[in-house]
């Protein structure tokens, strides 16, 4: 989860990239501030009989390039301020991917390990009605996060819908392909993270067959980027959950460990592998290390001890200011989140023109288009990085709060 400085964090690097662009002082203080945040209360009525209340968040950070976009999370430890500097990651995100999208972000602190199904449903429903004047196709379009799932969207829509007297499939995105999903959805954060990747890998002059990769986080956006790259031939050494880590120099046989998870519901124990900690596993040797899980993996305690030479940002901001700067200077190269992991929001726009216009791609055009956008996005921030001679974190926010900077000049201040 983030950590209590990281919106800090997230003013710092947007203080840092102003270096370079100089922005207008109006505008800049426009964009470290965000527009709106809700705070709802949540009384849910739990399986006892018991009337519960769970607080839950929704911000727009900024609007300028067009409607909020942004996930949902379910988690005990959710913050307004970590959902602030969520919403900030996905305004910049979505401008330097340049989708006509502003940034949001949404959560409810809770703990679903220990609800059931129908507590969970009736917790959404709830939180669905309390946001709803917030939300919308033309104003803002929530997604999957942390802890939340297609079936959870499904009923953020069917609530949403029953409001509005009619269906409305373009409320949210993540759905289930039956009621206006998008074929490719699940799998889009890992594809889009592997095709910048492997662009970075061709650029550095390195063969993906000799590479080894850990990957911290076991979830889908992790368990994806596995199976994928193991395809690729990259070899995956270690392998990390909430629960446990796993190491083995020779590799992992992905799918006996996703058996071994299935059957246990960790990767702890896994008996091909050694055990070791999640911290431990980061400073193992790797080529490439993905941090797929919370935000903060990467600190200023294990950042000297990384040897990684590539660093894929799977995660929202999964790596602190002071681990950045000794990242840096140990020449790491970094695919930062708001480039990496920008392929979920990438085919989650793509779902949101197919409901609108009511007609939908076959998975081929998909997988075609997040290429394409992807490798795009990574060869401009590249030649960024290479012009004004600046890491690709830097070049990123360069390139995306720029985007956003020029629409919010461009559009002025009313009244």
């Amino acid at each position: 989860m983030a950590n209590d400085n990281s919106f800090q964090d997230v003013l710092g690097r947007l203080e840092d990239v102003n270096k370079y662009l100089n922005l207008p002082p109006a505008i800049y203080n426009r964009l470290r501030y965000p527009r709106r945040s809700l705070i709802v209360s949540l009384p849910v009525r739990m399986d006892n009989g018991e009337v519960k209340y769970f607080e839950g968040y929704r911000v727009h950070y900024n609007t300028a390039r067009g409607p909020a976009k942004g996930g949902i999370r379910y988690h005990p430890k959710v913050t307004l301020n970590e959902v602030i500097t969520l919403a900030a990651l996905m305004t910049w995100k979505c401008a330097l991917i340049d989708l006509p999208f502003g940034g949001a972000k949404g959560g409810v602190a809770c703990d679903t390990t220990k609800m059931s199904r129908d507590e969970i449903k009736r917790m959404t429903r709830r939180y669905t009605h309390e946001i709803a004047m917030f939300i919308g196709p033309e104003s803002d379009i929530p997604a999957p996060d942390m802890y939340t799932d297609e079936q959870i969207m499904a009923w953020i829509m069917d609530t949403y819908s029953t409001i509005k007297g009619y269906s409305v499939p373009g409320v949210v995105t993540g759905k289930p392909v039956c009621i206006g999903g998008s074929l490719g959805r699940k799998s889009a954060t890992s594809q889009g993270l592997v095709t910048v990747l492997l662009e970075a890998i061709q650029h550095l002059g390195f063969s993906h067959g000799n590479l080894a990769a850990s990957i911290i986080g076991f979830g889908n956006v992790g368990a994806i980027a596995a199976d994928i790259l193991s395809e690729k031939g990259v070899r995956i050494v270690g392998l990390a959950d909430s629960k446990g880590a796993i190491y083995n120099p020779k590799g992992l046989d992905i799918k006996a460990v996703k058996k071994h998870k299935a059957d246990t519901k960790s990767l702890a124990g896994f008996k091909d592998a050694e055990q070791v900690s999640i911290d431990d596993l980061v400073c193992l040797q790797c080529d490439v290390l993905i941090p797929a899980a919370v935000a903060g993996q990467i600190n200023i305690r294990n950042a000297k001890g990384i040897k990684a030479r590539i660093i894929a940002e799977g995660a929202n901001d999964p790596t602190t200011l002071e681990a950045d700067a000794i990242l840096k200077d140990k020449g790491v190269f970094i695919l930062p989140d708001i480039l990496a992991n920008a392929g979920g929001v990438v085919v989650s726009y793509f779902e949101w023109v197919q409901d609108i216009q009511r007609y939908f791609w076959n998975e081929d055009e998909i997988q075609k288009r997040l290429e394409g956008i992807m490798t795009k996005a990574f060869k401009h921030v590249l030649a960024i990085a290479q012009d004004k001679k600046v890491d690709m974190r830097t070049a990123a926010m360069i390139l995306g709060v720029g985007r956003v900077a020029e629409a919010s000049a461009v559009r002025g201040l009313y009244p």
